[in-house]
């Protein structure tokens, strides 16, 4: 494993296990899968509604001696619909409390806007919260780490000027930014800023998601094959001798970013973190480049909560 140090001081694994639409029994023997493979770190979120079974498996290996609590870097996040300063310490307290955890190595801001809940825990029973305040729930942010429920804060979905603002205001700066990026959303301007901000980036759906497109109904803007199946990809994969899903993750981890892959598939996550032992060069890595779809290949818009374009604070170009 290679590492990434983070301006707060610590070390975060270029490779994470994501566990987002991963639940119950499927995600509790994966990760396990996962960890006997070598993760050490796991990504999760209060939206992902799976903490506590992640806060199982974490248990039965840190009390079976198999793992040390210092080995792991957990990360997880402050859901849109507790996005208020005044909730923010007590889902902190939950997610520890799930998790069976004293602190997490990386907390994160999850949206920049802010929803209330309906009735049913549904993003679509959701409506967006205009009273979004950065400046308040960072500084409760900050309180976590002071008061060692975090080691490290960050930020997630954020745009650069939602970044700036934070920096502008801040007394411990966002160790992380976690958005999407990939083979068709690389967003070199927003990776740039966070470098020169100190600010590592950590890359979601890595690899596509396709199953996630296809149950969420995201989509890209232009025609576009599957990153898996795209023929660059292919042909870089049959040089080394790797998978399309190694040189896609590799790609990445190249240039610096971290990568959070999910799978359920033990033969998968064993190759998805065996990315270190070969090197990208100058040709494949243009090739790649080339890929760049920019806003067209965004996936994830966030509009599964109902209006959110309109919110004030929401973060990406509306027109894509």
């Amino acid at each position: 494993m290679e590492y990434l140090k983070l301006s707060s001081g610590g070390s975060m694994p270029m490779v994470g296990y994501g566990t987002w639409q991963a639940l119950d029994n499927v995600l509790e023997s994966s990760l396990n899968e996962a960890l006997k493979c070598g993760y050490r770190h796991i990504d999760t979120a209060t939206a992902y509604q799976n903490e506590h079974v992640i806060g199982k498996v974490l248990n039965e290996w840190i009390t079976s001696g198999k793992v040390t609590r210092d080995e792991l870097f957990i990360v997880t996040k402050l859901p849109p619909f507790k996005n208020r300063p005044e909730d923010l310490e007590g889902c902190l307290k939950k997610s520890l409390e799930d998790l069976q955890l004293d602190y997490v190595d990386m907390y994160l801001v999850h949206t920049p806007f802010s929803v209330t809940q309906g009735e049913t825990s549904a993003y679509s029973d959701m409506k967006i919260d205009i009273s979004t305040d950065h400046l308040a729930i960072w500084e409760m942010m900050e309180k976590q780490v002071t008061c060692g429920r975090a080691k490290a804060i960050g930020l997630s979905n954020f745009n650069v000027q939602q970044i700036q603002r934070v920096l502008d205001n801040c007394k411990i700066k966002p160790d992380n930014l976690q958005v999407e990026n990939h083979l068709y959303l690389q967003q070199p301007e927003l990776v740039e800023f966070c470098k020169s901000n100190g600010i590592v980036v950590t890359a979601y759906s890595c690899l596509g998601a396709k199953g996630g497109r296809e149950v969420m109904g995201f989509s890209w803007t232009k025609e576009l094959p599957e990153m898996l199946e795209n023929d660059v990809v292919m042909g870089i994969a049959e040089k080394h001798g790797k998978t399309a899903a190694q040189v896609l993750l590799r790609f990445i981890v190249q240039k610096g970013i971290v990568v959070i892959p999910k799978s359920t598939n033990p033969q998968r996550l064993a190759l998805n973190i065996q990315i270190f032992d070969f090197k990208l060069d100058e040709q494949d890595m243009e090739a790649l480049i080339g890929q760049d779809a920019g806003e067209g290949g965004r996936m994830i818009r966030l509009q599964f909560f109902t209006g959110v374009t309109d919110h004030p604070e929401y973060p990406f170009e509306k027109s894509a």
